[in-house]
């Protein structure tokens, strides 16, 4: 039925493998802007986490309301990516050890609203000594699209069998992104949405949820028969 024997495994970018959160709380302080701490960031709404809370909401507003700002704070959020982001711990060797084990097809995906996201990411990487061409692919998808099609479409330009494909993310989209493809999920909740998030409101089953970075690696690992990162 599938034509290839090697499994897959695809990281969303932002908040799973990227600690996001740190690089928009800098964005918005070099505009003098409060986002929040991370509990209360990783239990709004989408419009409140890049706003900030209800607290901070109606001065950010006001910050953001000419298009001139919003350029700004692109701009601002797009440098602190490429030139200050930094990856969670633990994710460069988890990277590394998956592009180097054999039978292993690893992908990107992102739904970063920086400049050139592709090209912001490359650049991310490269300071981490990764190189974005060492994968097997990289997608952006715009936000307001579901990652369903572009998990799917990839899983079958591979021809690989779902069963043996993998998508790692951090929020309650990216679980149901992976079931709805055919995939195994793998979700993170130290990222854009906290533990009770996913298994109280979203109702994103416990087994597939890993509270830590370091916890995510070793699951990764354990289910793709890879040593553990020493």
């Amino acid at each position: 039925m599938y034509s290839s024997s090697e499994r897959l495994i695809v990281f969303d970018v932002d908040g799973t493998i990227l600690d996001a959160y740190s690089a928009i709380v800098d964005t918005f302080a070099r505009h003098g802007m409060e986002l929040g701490d991370l509990e209360r960031f990783q239990k709004r709404h989408h419009l409140f986490k890049y706003l900030g809370g209800v607290k901070e909401f109606p001065f950010n507003l006001r910050k953001q309301l000419g298009k001139r700002s919003r350029k700004k704070i692109l701009s601002t959020l797009t440098d602190v990516y490429r030139d200050d982001a930094e990856l969670y711990p633990g994710m460069v060797d988890l990277i590394h050890t998956l592009i180097a084990a054999p039978g292993i097809r690893v992908g990107l995906v992102t739904r970063n609203i920086t400049s050139e996201p592709i090209l912001t990411i490359r650049k991310l990487l490269s300071r981490h000594d990764i190189d974005l061409d060492a994968f097997d692919f990289a997608i952006h998808v715009p936000l307001g699209e579901e990652k369903t099609s572009a998990l799917r479409s990839t899983r079958k330009s591979f021809d690989i069998n779902p069963a043996r494909s993998y998508a790692c993310g951090d929020e309650h989209k990216d679980f149901t992104s992976a079931v709805a493809a055919g995939m195994h999920p793998f979700i993170g909740s130290y990222g854009f949405e906290d533990y009770t998030r996913l298994t109280k409101k979203f109702k994103v089953p416990e087994d597939v949820i890993s509270r830590t970075p370091q916890d995510l690696s070793i699951r990764v690992l354990h289910a793709l028969d890879i040593g553990p990162i020493e």
